[in-house]
């Protein structure tokens, strides 16, 4: 692991998250970093790579020692004691506690903890969302009041359900199919996106790294990459048959930007990666996509043939054109990807 720090050394907080954070799951994309210094630089800011903590990292729960909520009769009590985080809820005459094992997400939503009851992995009936700065019903959780305790405590992740969560929030969670949370690295790094990025690092131990590439996801087609994302932000077809068809399908960017009049499938310019780099934090700044919009609709040769031109203005393209719409359980609104003219009184296109 020294070894590697010296070739990374003044490239701001992003390795430096990497090296101090959690040194033992960031040892192989520190380990990218002597060849990707630029790439990996931010890459430790970012809510991908942080999607996933465990109990004992995880800075929300740090930061407050004590969080507590109720419903009916059921209280419930988040508290720090010692380097971990217990679990508690109570009915005033029973009680289930349990550390947390895992948080999930660390956007500007919130965070969902996961525990182990027996064999399976369990959801938290309550998340912390930032908004609010405390606890609250966890988005999906029916609102009714529950009839038990173990209803109280959460909801029962089923086999497939666990295997989702884990692969979509960290990286080599499965392994032939199979959770193996024991080996699993928090977070999005490298290798979960590059193939063969293993493979390529052990290469340069060999000397002949030149044999094993990663495939270039740059070269991937605008619907292939579109589709890549999906794996984990849900692609086109899946929203479409299965659903949700209502507001909350917002939060899934591939499907909503297909949506889209102006997307087209074969123009680079559309995709996913011509606005977000996946190795630094997503721009909040409206402005700061003003020039992906313009690539297209400039009115100039380099532009779009047929693009039209916004009649309002050519900045602050993303502040009308993709809307926030808020989904109130979740404490959050979502930027919509489907681009398009917006008017008043206009319902939710979904």
């Amino acid at each position: 692991m020294n070894r590697v720090l010296p070739a990374i050394a003044g490239l701001g907080i992003g390795i430096a998250l990497l090296a101090n954070a959690a040194p033992a799951d960031s040892a192989k994309t520190l380990a990218c970093s002597q060849c990707h210094r630029t790439t990996v630089a931010h890459i430790g800011e970012t809510g991908m790579f942080n999607a996933l903590l465990t109990g004992e990292r995880s800075e929300i729960l740090k930061s407050h020692p004590k969080l507590v909520f109720r419903q009916g009769p059921f209280s419930y009590t988040i508290e720090r004691r010692g380097n971990q985080s217990w679990y508690t809820v109570t009915d005033d005459k029973n009680e289930l506690s349990v550390p947390i094992d895992w948080a999930f997400g660390l956007g500007a939503a919130g965070q969902t903890y996961v525990f182990r009851r027996g064999n399976a992995w369990n959801e938290s009936r309550v998340s912390y969302y930032r908004e609010i700065d405390g606890l609250d019903l966890t988005v999906g959780a029916r609102p009714e009041v529950p009839a038990s305790l173990e209803e109280a405590a959460g909801r029962l992740l089923s086999v497939r359900s666990a295997n989702e969560c884990f692969d979509c929030h960290s990286t080599a969670a499965l392994q032939d199919g199979a959770l193996h949370t024991e080996s699993l690295t928090p977070g999005v790094q490298c290798q979960r996106c590059h193939e063969r990025a293993e493979a390529h690092m052990a290469g340069f131990q060999r000397q002949d790294a030149s044999k094993v590439t990663p495939p270039k996801l740059s070269q991937l087609s605008t619907e292939d990459l579109s589709d890549f994302c999906g794996q984990c932000h849900r692609t086109w077809s899946q929203i479409a048959s299965d659903g949700p068809h209502n507001v909350n399908n917002v939060r899934f960017q591939p499907y909503r930007l297909t949506n889209s009049k102006c997307y087209d499938s074969t123009d680079a310019r559309i995709r996913c990666t011509a606005c977000h780099d996946p190795h630094t934090e997503v721009a909040h700044n409206a402005t700061f996509y003003d020039s992906r919009c313009l690539a297209c609709h400039s009115g100039t040769a380099s532009g779009k043939p047929g693009a039209k031109i916004c009649k309002t203005g050519s900045q602050n393209c993303a502040s009308c054109h993709l809307p926030k719409i808020r989904i109130s359980e979740s404490h959050n609104a979502f930027t919509d990807h489907w681009i398009r003219i917006v008017k008043a009184g206009q319902g939710y296109p979904n």
